[in-house]
């Protein structure tokens, strides 16, 4: 070792703790003792990391700590880092926050965890969730509530909880999931970045309700979160690929980012949707994010002809969700297989649309979410709860509109922060690019993460 401070190192990127481990200028076993260090520290306000595999972790990091020294080099070689409850990690309880899963353990790793394994990582535990993933909070009766590190009072969002401890410094990287916005809302209320993968790109094989093995859930994804975009494509180039029913046969090749500057971009910008109350200071935030782009030398759009009509895509998403989230759920009514084919049929219709506005645009940005962090609620079903937009009260699941843009279509779609409110809290957009252009929406988020000066910690968290 050559004495660099454990402390120094703890709010650096994946990458660069990847860096220090190869360069023995930190043990694994130190970082994660560092790390199990402030998670029991820092999560007693907060409550992201409900399931804490401590002493696994410390006989992975003392492993990785040998093949370091023998030379081998991995991507997440050495890296501890945390896992979404609703990913199964052999041995460890997958509740998906509902007490009727209570004492389940997962048999075996979910592919996703499989290969962060396989790449290096170690799992110092998994975050928390709201019950069957369901709303844009992370509280449920077997954990309790986790809390956002930028005011404890307010939602990190959900259904991936893990961004809280993102933010608060307790993980480098986090295993998300999303099929309503869940990696990408959580990102957005806590100020960091995540990827919604395109469909399909990531396998989601054990990232099911406990017991339950089958085909993908449509519009379901699995995805990286972190604190800048470089580590989301190091987690990404590590999870992409068929999964393993698919893999003896084909492979997957992303294409790189095919503009290198922000001024060679052509750029959509939409500030509103029909379907979906945006708080005015976001809208605000993301047209001032329009003229600096322009200002950069961007070509900018406001509107365009190629843009689906987003109130009748989301009336084909909406059932899609409906019957992806219901089944097997008690007194669910399954679909008509008619019914569910004609809704593939006009999912592929929307997913052509999409295609030909990609012809003319590189990325099309949108707010992440219409609101900024939300007061906790404990008030009714989540289907019965409002959102306070603009001085009036809306309703609560309304907010999916913005998600949504990009489900639907199975597109990828990265978060990033751009902002603080007048009220402190994070502010975020969403980058959307074409089938399979993940590398291209994650390299245009990382060029404004270079303009706009990238993750900024919660105030608490800016000491120690």
């Amino acid at each position: 070792m050559t004495g660099t401070s454990t402390s120094d190192l703890l709010d650096q990127t994946s990458g660069a703790l990847v860096d220090a481990l190869a360069g023995r200028r930190i043990s694994s076993l130190e970082l994660t003792e560092a790390l199990i260090a402030r998670i029991e520290d820092r999560d007693r306000d907060i409550n992201a990391v409900v399931v804490r595999d401590f002493d696994r972790a410390r006989r992975a990091a003392r492993n990785a700590d040998a093949r370091l020294a023998r030379g081998e080099r991995r991507p997440l070689l050495g890296l501890p880092m945390t896992v979404k409850e609703s990913n199964q990690v052999e041995g460890l309880p997958s509740t998906w926050g509902s007490p009727a899963f209570s004492g389940w353990i997962a048999p075996e790793d979910a592919e996703a965890v499989q290969r962060l394994k396989a790449a290096g990582a170690i799992i110092l535990g998994l975050t928390n969730v709201p019950p069957m993933l369901a709303d844009w909070q992370s509280t449920n009766p077997v954990y309790g509530r986790t809390s956002n590190p930028w005011d404890p009072s307010r939602s990190p969002g959900g259904s991936s909880g893990g961004a809280a401890a993102l933010a608060a410094g307790m993980t480098p990287l986090e295993l998300g999931s999303d099929i309503g916005g869940s990696i990408r809302v959580p990102s957005a209320l806590c100020g960091v970045f995540g990827h919604k993968p395109t469909y399909g790109l990531v396998p989601t094989r054990g990232h099911t309700p406990p017991g339950t093995d089958g085909v993908p859930v449509p519009l379901a994804v699995v995805g990286p979160m972190a604190r800048c975009t470089a580590d989301l494509e190091r987690a990404l180039g590590v999870l992409a690929g068929p999964g393993s029913d698919e893999a003896s046969g084909m492979a997957f090749i992303l294409a790189p980012a095919p503009r290198k500057a922000l001024a060679d971009h052509r750029v959509l910008v939409i500030t509103e949707h029909p379907l979906t109350p945006t708080d005015a200071e976001i809208s605000s935030a993301v047209d001032n994010l329009a003229r600096r782009l322009e200002a950069l030398g961007a070509a900018v759009s406001r509107s365009s002809d190629l843009l689906p009509d987003l109130t009748a895509q989301h009336a084909v998403y909406q059932p899609l969700l409906n019957i992806a989230i219901s089944r097997g759920a008690p007194g669910a009514t399954p679909p008509d297989a008619h019914a569910y084919m004609d809704l593939l049929d006009a999912q592929l219709a929307f997913r052509r649309r999409w295609a030909a506005l990609f012809e003319a645009f590189d990325v099309v940005i949108t707010p992440t979410f219409g609101v900024t962090a939300f007061p906790h609620e404990d008030g009714p079903e989540t289907y019965a709860r409002t959102l306070r937009v603009n001085g009036s009260d809306t309703p609560y699941y309304a907010q999916l509109g913005w998600p949504a843009v990009a489900l639907l279509p199975n597109l990828p779609a990265t978060a990033l922060p751009i902002g603080l409110s007048r009220q402190g809290l994070p502010m975020g957009v969403q980058v959307i690019g074409g089938w399979m252009q993940d590398l291209a929406t994650i390299h245009f988020a990382g060029l404004l993460e270079r303009e706009l000066g990238g993750f900024s910690p919660p105030p608490a968290r800016r000491q120690g």
